[in-house]
């Protein structure tokens, strides 16, 4: 569940831009504000032709590069009739898209150009984002309730499409957007620009995972649990009639089954190596904006409707009903460390059933060989990347979750970045 949030985090950061709303850029306004899907691209193309010679231009426009992204991967399953499977086992997975009583047929093939337009799109974005400069004079008030992506592919923007709504579906109603809610409407800083760019090189690293793979017989064995009606192999031997479609994948016998096929099918040759090798380049970007995401949010002496704030912006978020203290921020500094020793194999990883030796995921990325999923959780798997050295015990990660106190480590996780 709360990989869920993963998404619906990475939906509400795509707002970020500039000065408040009397010196944002025009564009940038009128991108945030658009009815339609035409408009916002018209505002879109305005800001990435300025944004060479003007920092909020350029703020916005890798903002709008990620919500497109999105809409680009949401727009390409509703097209061919997605069921979300409405759980956190396929984190790609987990976008609200709306119903589509007329899907066009799936191939292999055609899902993998979904995922490439959707990567590609982010590497833009991350691009964009990252040719603001560090010290840019950023501060753009959004309101999340009034921005949105065209999940349907109607070229409208819709009040049930926008961010707000998108999280609310997401986070199963723990985010009120009633009436009497407190306002979502933040005012998004020059950090929240790392932390944009930082899940940008999240989301590429899970989607170029996938694509190092063929994953072909997990498609034609498993797919029809996500897909019912795009005609792929298995449709008519394994879908019921009525479409069987209802809640988590987990409450619906069939679907169940065939996530348990997918499970086994996940036996994937490597047929994209330098995909397998960006993804891990993709973490350790990742690391290194979170790091610069906090070293900017420390500096900030306002407190003014704050994304993510500081120990020092005293206050509890209306997003998420916590409030930042420094033991966090602390423990969060410290998470990072061991996530880039373990992705550059400075620190094994341990497994259960091997004593004296850990997996070295730099290798794991570096070296790729066919990933078989059950296999590295018995161990078979992963025995190419066994090494002796420095291996990471539970008492090191549980020293740093107690400093998350009783909202738990992951939902902290979720919302640093």
């Amino acid at each position: 569940m709360l990989l869920k949030t993963v998404f619906a985090a990475a939906l509400s950061v795509f707002l970020p831009v500039s000065l408040a709303w009397a010196e944002m850029p025009d564009a940038a306004k009128a991108m945030f504000e658009a009815k339609s899907v035409t408009d916002r691209n018209t505002a879109l193309s305005t800001l990435e032709a300025a944004a060479a010679k003007d920092p909020a231009s350029a703020y916005a426009a890798g903002a709008g590069e990620f919500f497109t992204a999105l809409e680009l991967l949401a727009g390409g399953l509703h097209r061919h009739g997605f069921e979300s499977p409405k759980s956190f086992m396929l984190p790609l997975m987990q976008l609200p898209v709306p119903d589509n009583p007329n899907p066009e047929p799936l191939t292999y093939e055609e899902f993998r150009a979904i995922l490439v337009a959707f990567r590609d799109r982010l590497e833009k974005s991350a691009a964009t984002l990252g040719s603001v400069p560090a010290g840019a004079d950023i501060g753009m008030i959004v309101d999340l309730t009034h921005v949105g992506i065209d999940l349907n592919e109607d070229g409208k923007l819709t009040p049930d499409e926008s961010v707000a709504a998108i999280m609310a579906s997401l986070s199963r109603g723990s985010i009120d957007t009633s009436d009497a809610a407190p306002s979502l409407a933040f005012r998004f800083d020059r950090a929240d620009g790392f932390w944009l760019q930082g899940y940008a090189e999240f989301l590429m690293a899970q989607a170029d995972f996938w694509l190092a793979h063929d994953f072909r017989n997990a498609f034609d064995g498993s797919f029809h649990m996500l897909f019912p009606r795009a005609k792929l192999p298995l449709q008519d031997a394994l879908v019921p009639l009525d479409g069987g479609m209802s809640g988590n994948i987990f409450t619906s016998e069939w679907r169940f089954a065939d996530f348990i096929s997918l499970v086994h099918l996940v036996n994937w040759p490597v047929v994209e190596p330098e995909r397998r090798q960006a993804a891990r380049r993709h973490l350790l970007e990742m690391i290194r904006l979170s790091r610069e995401d906090w070293k900017a949010i420390l500096a900030e002496t306002d407190n003014d409707r704050e994304w993510l704030p500081g120990p020092q912006q005293k206050g509890v978020s209306p997003l998420t009903g916590l409030e930042v203290g420094q033991e966090q921020v602390q423990a969060w500094l410290a998470t990072l460390t061991v996530a880039e020793d373990l992705l550059e194999g400075r620190v094994l990883l341990p497994h259960f059933r091997i004593a004296g030796k850990g997996i070295s995921m730099k290798r794991f990325f570096d070296e790729p060989k066919p990933f078989d999923l059950v296999l590295s959780i018995t161990g078979p798997g992963i025995a190419p990347y066994l090494e002796t050295g420095k291996i990471l015990s539970s008492d090191d990660f549980d020293q740093i979750q107690r400093e998350f106190g009783g909202a738990g480590f992951l939902t902290f996780a979720l919302w640093f970045n």
